[in-house]
């Protein structure tokens, strides 16, 4: 990815996170933000919530409603502009849909917090599904071209979520939706996100393939390093139909790994992607 030359967050416009109980706000049926959509058929479930179809009822627009279910230890940020701490999730959303809106990150249309759960309402755009599908459906194993396209688009989100101090920590092949048609894509799921910071990180979240080396040999690891190498994995599995294994991974570091059948550009950028020391 290019070098973050965006200016630092001024210390004011830091978020700050908590484990309390968010406040139970009361209210009626018609206040329900559920009492504007139509609900349809389940569109996926993961660790972090439920995702079904919507739509809008005042217009009929196409949405995507997810339910994350509050447990004792969710976490909580005040952010600007809103009065009350917002749950992570939504609070990084906010961030990363901040103008100028990047079309390569799903957009939060709204949300509620409700007692037991909060709910979000996010665009669903047209002919999509997620990239693992993509590739599933295509034997595993895409073109470069192809990859190349998803790539750029993945990184130009990955990114944007640095510049905006967050650290999505989930990138892969089920968090990229793309268009079928027109292979536009849009990163999704911030569930295991947190904001950015310079200093490192003890604990991992996210999809234990990709996860960076340096976690499992210093039990530590930063959130840049930590994405570059994601954006390794993801284009190596798009390409290999594989996860890369730790022959491949010796002969990276070695400078002895290559690929007859792909570009040099696209074997130098796994080489750097790749590198299991994150300096």
């Amino acid at each position: 990815m290019a070098q973050n030359k965006r200016k630092p967050l001024a210390q004011c416009d830091c978020p700050s996170t908590s484990r309390t109980d968010a406040p139970r706000n009361e209210r009626s049926a018609e206040d329900d933000i559920l009492s504007r959509f139509k609900i349809g058929r389940m569109l996926g479930e993961g660790g972090f919530g439920k995702v079904y179809k919507g739509k809008r009822l005042e217009d009929g627009l196409e949405v995507a409603v997810k339910y994350v279910k509050k447990s004792k230890s969710m976490e909580y940020v005040r952010i600007p502009g809103h009065p009350t701490p917002v749950p992570l999730e939504v609070g990084l959303l906010k961030y990363v849909n901040r103008d100028p809106k990047v079309k390569e990150i799903i957009e939060l249309l709204d949300w509620q917090d409700q007692p037991d759960q909060y709910i979000m309402v996010l665009e669903r755009p047209p002919d999509c599904e997620d990239v693992f599908v993509f590739w599933d459906n295509r034997k595993r194993i895409l073109c470069e071209e192809t990859a190349r396209t998803i790539m750029a688009q993945a990184t130009t989100a990955a990114q944007t979520c640095c510049d905006r101090r967050v650290f999505h920590s989930d990138i892969k092949l089920q968090n990229l939706l793309i268009n079928k048609k027109t292979l536009e894509v849009k990163l999704i799921d911030f569930g295991c996100g947190r904001f950015l910071k310079e200093s490192a990180y003890y604990d991992f979240r996210g999809t234990r393939r990709y996860c960076p080396p340096e976690f499992h040999t210093r039990g530590k690891y930063h959130a840049k390093p930590a994405t570059v190498w994601s954006l390794g994995v993801l284009l190596f599995v798009m390409l290999f139909g594989r996860y890369p294994e730790p022959e491949d991974h010796l002969m990276i570091n070695d400078d002895m790994w290559s690929e007859c059948r792909l570009s040099k550009d696209c074997r130098d950028l796994i080489r750097r992607l790749l590198r299991e020391n994150p300096k």
